[in-house]
């Protein structure tokens, strides 16, 4: 029992030994880098779409539009794993993030056919995201009706 624990121990230290070193602070950098770029694209769009004539409701509808479909499409094409390597959770939290979240299990499952693959497959990982928004947002308005 005393020997199991030794070695135990003993291959702890090798396997520490050759972990790889975290890299926060390059992380936290490529993180705020890329999730700054992603919202000057769509700085960028919301500029282009009011300078159209758009009110700035319209224009912020249209934006969240564009967003989603650059991230879908960028997925689709497999450039935004990449993105997703380099950066981290600087390609996930802005909303280019959750069209990467709905068209990846999509098409993971697309060899399954459209009804049983991508249909079913498409919300697993954004489906308790929507859930949790949708049931959050129908409670605020309630309580919004009741104080109002």
């Amino acid at each position: 029992m005393e020997r199991d624990v030794k070695k135990e121990q003993e291959y702890k230290n090798i396997a520490q030994k050759y972990e790889p070193k975290p890299t926060l602070l390059k992380n936290v950098i490529m993180a705020f880098v890329v999730g700054g770029l992603i919202s000057d694209v769509g700085q960028f769009f919301l500029n282009v779409y009011v300078s159209k004539g758009f009110s700035m409701e319209d224009a912020n509808t249209l934006v969240a539009i564009t967003m989603v479909f650059i991230g879908a499409f960028l997925t689709g094409i497999g450039i935004y794993d990449d993105i997703g390597k380099f950066a981290g959770a600087g390609s996930i939290v802005p909303i280019t993030g959750f069209a990467n979240s709905i068209v990846s299990p999509a098409m993971e499952f697309k060899r399954e056919g459209f009804v049983f693959g991508v249909g079913a497959r498409m919300f697993t990982i954004a489906g308790p995201v929507i859930v949790y928004g949708v049931s959050t947002s129908i409670l605020i308005g309630i309580i919004y009706y009741i104080i109002k």
